[in-house]
């Protein structure tokens, strides 16, 4: 278990990391943080696995892993080896071990995510397993006409159940929702009934970081018989899901988040074991089918996890997938979870220190065992803040309304990069860097 720090002001006072005695303002960086910061780093059990990333960006601190993780050093490796030997001197024949790539990718997640061998393939983006896995959902409980979600679900899943129901006749019955503090089971069981198909919401919340209640409200829905889906894109390699011991029904998530599987990687699926023979994809593919090179005229689809493929799968981006969820299977969820409570309340503990006089409101769970490794900050003007943020060297993002998001992920972060952003963002303010920046928001927050 990582200790978290405390955040103590000090008399004493010397430079952060990163920073020279010229330009360190002594005044506004107590060594008991920043001393405590590096406490915490040298008995990190996780400290080595920084060295498995590439890091040659100098002074910048990266504090949006929840939105695209680093490169694993392995990846590049892996990717020269596909590029050069398997495609360029093998060609057609590197088929025969690309063709399982998918599963044995989905196999690695499942030991991150708490579910079983042959429960979990790569494939696809999330928004397209989505719309695979409660069609079938769907399709599996007909008679019934309402899907539950709530109203801070990511978007991509409420307009693919708004497509959903709008296709089908069906109600989208949307469950209000506390943007800070999350979803709770209470909320959902008075959502549902006999009349409900499919329940599918985030597990963690990708605006505050926020932790659903997965084993409760998966049980909630089975009392009125539907199916429950959850996103794990926020959760995979960030929090522990157990999928198996809550009983899961169906799942979706990416892995280019906290599983470092880089830009545009291939999510995954899960389907329960004893769902897989019931259940069956909309999108009747090819690498579904169970005799798949006999060409045959009719579809068979296979009875395993694999009747949710559809076409050829991502070689490339499968392998850099695989790449990132060896490192965060190697690390352990537990050791990662444990990392991220730490970090996230180190960073709480300095910005009650240092901001809230800022007109700074945390919007995430005061609980470190309710949210994942991120926090999110209320303020007015949060763009203008994250666009200084970004030319101080701290790469945060902006989600509205009004709050920059901080994520930390477990297997590269330091708590003296958690230190060195938020003093970095107290600078901005003491400052007031950020009125230099325009309030119109780009296309990419």
């Amino acid at each position: 278990m990582t200790a978290s720090p405390r955040a103590n002001d000090a008399d004493r006072r010397e430079p952060s990391d990163g920073a020279s005695a010229g330009d360190a303002d002594r005044r506004d960086t107590p060594v008991d943080h920043l001393a405590n910061a590096r406490s915490a780093d040298r008995a990190d059990p996780l400290a080595s696995f920084r060295e498995r990333f590439v890091i040659d960006d100098g002074d910048l601190i990266y504090l949006d892993g929840n939105s695209l993780g680093r490169l694993p050093t392995a990846t590049g490796d892996r990717l020269r080896h596909a590029v050069d030997v398997e495609w360029g001197s093998e060609l057609i024949r590197g088929w025969d071990r690309w063709i399982d790539l998918g599963r044995e990718t989905g196999d690695l997640i499942a030991e991150i995510v708490g579910a079983q061998p042959g429960e979990i393939v790569v494939s696809d983006s999330t928004s397209v397993n989505l719309f695979k896995l409660a069609s079938a959902a769907l399709d599996a409980r007909r008679g019934r006409t309402v899907i539950v979600t709530d109203d801070d679900n990511f978007p991509t899943d409420k307009y693919v159940l708004q497509g959903l129901a709008a296709a089908r006749g069906l109600d989208l019955r949307v469950i209000p929702t506390d943007i800070d503090d999350g979803l709770r089971r209470d909320d959902v069981a008075a959502a549902i009934g006999p009349d409900t198909a499919l329940v599918c919401l985030s597990h963690v919340a990708y605006r505050s970081g926020a932790i659903a209640d997965i084993a409760g409200i998966t049980a909630a829905a089975h009392t009125v018989g539907a199916l429950m889906m959850w996103d794990l894109c926020h959760s995979a390699g960030s929090v522990p899901v157990g999928l198996t011991s809550a009983n899961v029904d169906l799942a979706v998530g990416c892995t280019y988040k906290h599983l470092n599987g880089g830009p545009g990687a291939p999510a995954f699926l899960y389907v329960r074991a004893d769902l897989q023979p019931i259940l069956r994809s909309p999108i009747w593919g090819w690498f579904a089918q169970r005799d798949q090179f006999a060409m045959g005229a009719s579809y068979d689809p296979v009875e395993t996890v694999d009747r949710f493929l559809v076409g050829s799968p991502p070689i490339l981006s499968g392998y850099a997938a695989r790449e990132g969820a060896r490192v965060s299977a190697e690390a352990g969820i537990d050791a990662i979870a444990a990392k991220a409570r730490a970090l996230t309340a180190y960073a709480v503990e300095l910005l009650d220190a240092w901001l809230v006089d800022d007109g700074f409101r945390l919007a995430s769970p005061r609980d470190p065992t309710r949210r994942g490794a991120q926090i999110t900050l209320h303020h007015p003007k949060a763009w203008q803040i994250c666009q200084a943020l970004k030319a101080a060297d701290v790469i945060p993002d902006f989600r509205t309304p009004d709050r920059l998001r901080l994520g930390f992920a477990p297997l590269y972060t330091r708590f003296v990069d958690v230190y060195e952003g938020l003093r970095r963002l107290r600078e901005v303010m003491t400052s007031h860097a950020y009125d230099g920046f325009s309030a119109h928001r780009g296309r990419v927050t």
